[in-house]
């Protein structure tokens, strides 16, 4: 069982959603990352439940995926929270640029939501009445953050590290860095104090060391052959897509992969694109092995589980 700080609750929402953290204090209560658009109602519920007649003040997003940010727009209508973002990204969500933003990209939704504040590497935020120090974690996405409280070490890591492995290194499917951005960051992690990590997905752990050995070995095995990367992001991107729609067909993905560019520069670096439609049976075929999370049923393909 993982001690937190009293002021710390955790939400741990499994896959199409990311963790929420709520942090309380007598003057201030926080939310860090709000989950997938989909799931905003049972966030609602949840925070709403723990904050019991008191309010939520304001929202804080590591990064700008959709299954960290879909949350938003609702709490925001609920209690007109303040929203922190990335500096990076202040300009992109004022203008709402669905070009720089990710989810058109990625095959996702994410509803317009506004932002009031912005956060940036070295800048110390209060939450739970607890000094929090932003830290910078590109590799995964480049402007994304995490916080590390070093008077409890407790690191919230977002996607930079999970207890086996991290987000997928989404600027390599571009062409752009993204490998060495992921080898510092962990490096950033292994220099600190940390007695317990908080992910974006997963249960949070304390076994810190052994969490970064498997990061390190993996990042090397992508690193080797980029390709890797790539295949792996196309089945989290399909994952992610039959998790939200739970069922679709053959002919849907692949017109989602066509128009989604995050996964046609993935597909691209697998198989010419003539080859793309056996190329997404395959994938899907492997994703739908006996403890896969994908059924295939003709030309018809479903989630095995929610």
């Amino acid at each position: 069982m993982i001690a937190l700080p009293p002021s710390m609750r955790v939400f741990e929402r499994g896959w199409l959603s990311s963790n929420n953290v709520l942090l309380i204090d007598d003057r201030h209560t926080t939310l860090v990352d709000t989950g997938y658009a989909t799931h905003a109602p049972q966030t609602l519920a949840l925070v709403r439940h723990a904050l019991g007649a008191r309010t939520l003040d304001r929202i804080v997003n590591t990064h700008l995926h959709s299954d960290h940010c879909g949350g938003n727009t609702l709490l925001q209508q609920t209690w007109r929270c303040e929203t922190w973002i990335p500096a990076t990204e202040t300009d992109t969500v004022r203008q709402w640029d669905e070009a720089r933003l990710t989810f058109r990209a990625t095959g996702q939704f994410c509803e317009r939501f506004s932002a009031t504040g912005s956060l940036a590497p070295g800048m110390r935020i209060e939450m739970g009445a607890l000094d929090w120090q932003v830290l910078g974690a590109p590799g995964h996405d480049p402007h994304s953050l995490m916080l590390y409280c070093a008077d409890e070490r407790v690191l919230i890591s977002a996607d930079a590290l999970w207890e086996n492995g991290f987000g997928v290194i989404f600027p390599e499917l571009d062409g752009e860095s993204g490998f060495a951005e992921q080898q510092a960051v962990l490096e950033l992690i292994a220099g600190l104090d940390v007695a317990t990590v908080i992910p974006g997905h997963g249960a949070p752990f304390a076994n810190v060391e052994q969490a970064l050995e498997r990061a390190f070995s993996r990042l090397a095995w992508l690193r080797a052959d980029p390709v890797r990367n790539a295949k792996n992001a196309l089945k989290v991107l399909l994952v992610f897509r039959l998790l939200d729609v739970r069922a679709t067909n053959f002919r849907a993905l692949i017109g989602m992969l066509e128009n989604a560019s995050a996964m046609r520069a993935a597909a691209a670096l697998l198989a010419p694109h003539d080859a793309w439609p056996a190329l997404l049976r395959r994938i899907v075929g492997e994703l739908a092995g006996s403890d896969g999370p994908l059924r295939i049923d003709g030309e018809h393909v479903s989630a095995r589980k929610w």
